[in-house]
């Protein structure tokens, strides 16, 4: 890890150890928000790393938004953070529109959205977005003759029909018909800046987040093993009770070894093979690790105050959104095919392109 990366995920640490307790994701879940969290991350710059600062961002690459993505998974963050800058920032950014000083979030591609744009009157309909209701904008790319634009969206202009996740955090259906978009709300999309770059993104940012929960709940998982006593000795001592320990421990290192190799691969962006074994394997270990945490803590990981409840909720959400792994594992799979057998080896032995 680079220095500037050690000293950004130190500060984060920090930043979360204190402002977002068990305690404070519980009273968030109201409103699906922390603004005292969201603020102080805000004046931080954190919202915005991995955004050019000649765009008005907070500089850094993928490498260290993925960093921060982590740290932020460990505390089940109620914040659009992946949203504000890997996705929508970036997208908005390459684009050459303004950045806005609030949340940002992005059209997520769920079945059924449908989006029209002709000069700036734009019409949509986008579901399952998150944090729509409450960001600064929403962006979204369209087609218009014969060429593709960032659009980038006031929800302010819409209609807003609030939804949830397992975990509570808001996922909203935004409605815009015919609306006439600010000069500032549209652009060309740059080569490479479109739908399935966007979905690689999020796929990525979903996994760092599952990573970050995941070694969360092997530390939860030891703690509550070693203190939990059953016929006079702490549970962790009992067989079946280890094997849990153990695959917990396997499953969290997995999906971290292959999160830190899609991000640090990502130079500038992340590529498709990283991607999609990046967010099979913690989809993968989102199940396995959840199912065994519980399986070791009984009754107590299901309360909605103690940790777990609160992790296991959000890797059950994060690992289906932006692809599957399911689906993840079936478009690697296609591809590899399509690249032959003499190319299997290599790809599978290639691993961290540079440290």
């Amino acid at each position: 890890m680079s220095d500037d990366r050690a000293v950004l995920t130190e500060v984060a640490t920090g930043l979360f150890r204190d402002l977002c307790t068990p305690e404070d994701v519980v009273a968030a879940e109201a409103t699906g928000w922390s603004e005292r969290l969201w603020t102080a991350l805000t004046e931080s710059g954190f919202p915005l790393v991995s955004v050019p600062e000649e765009a008005g961002g907070s500089g850094g690459d993928v490498a260290d938004a993925c960093a921060l993505l982590t740290v932020a998974g460990r505390s089940a963050a109620p914040v659009p953070l992946a949203e504000t800058g890997l996705l929508a920032g970036w997208a908005l950014a390459a684009a050459g529109l303004q950045l806005p000083e609030g949340p940002l979030s992005v059209a997520v591609g769920a079945p059924g959205d449908a989006v029209e744009l002709s000069g700036r009157r734009f019409s949509a309909r986008l579901s399952r977005v998150p944090w729509g209701g409450r960001s600064d904008r929403v962006v979204a790319f369209a087609a218009s003759g014969g060429q593709r634009f960032v659009v980038s969206a006031p929800p302010a202009a819409a209609t807003v029909t609030p939804g949830r996740n397992l975990a509570a955090e808001p996922r909203d259906t935004l409605v815009w018909d015919d609306v006439e978009l600010p000069d500032d709300a549209v652009a060309p999309a740059p080569p490479g800046v479109d739908a399935a770059a966007l979905r690689l993104r999020g796929a990525l940012a979903r996994a760092a987040l599952i990573a970050g929960a995941l070694a969360r709940v092997a530390e939860l998982t030891v703690r509550y093993t070693g203190e939990r006593q059953q016929f006079g000795r702490p549970v962790a001592r009992f067989q079946a009770v280890q094997a849990h320990l153990v695959t917990i421990a396997e499953e969290a290192q997995l999906a971290g070894l292959a999160v830190q190799v899609a991000a640090l691969n990502a130079r500038p962006d992340p590529s498709f093979l990283d991607v999609a074994a990046a967010k099979t394997a913690a989809g993968e270990a989102a199940t396995v690790a959840a199912r065994a945490s519980h399986q070791a803590h009984g009754a107590i990981g299901m309360t909605k105050e103690y940790e777990l409840g609160q992790l296991s909720r959000r890797l059950w959400s994060w690992r289906d959104e932006f692809g599957s792994e399911r689906h993840w594992s079936r478009e690697l799979g296609r591809q590899l095919a399509a690249e032959g057998a003499d190319a299997l080896w290599p790809r599978i032995s290639t691993g961290l392109v540079e440290a």
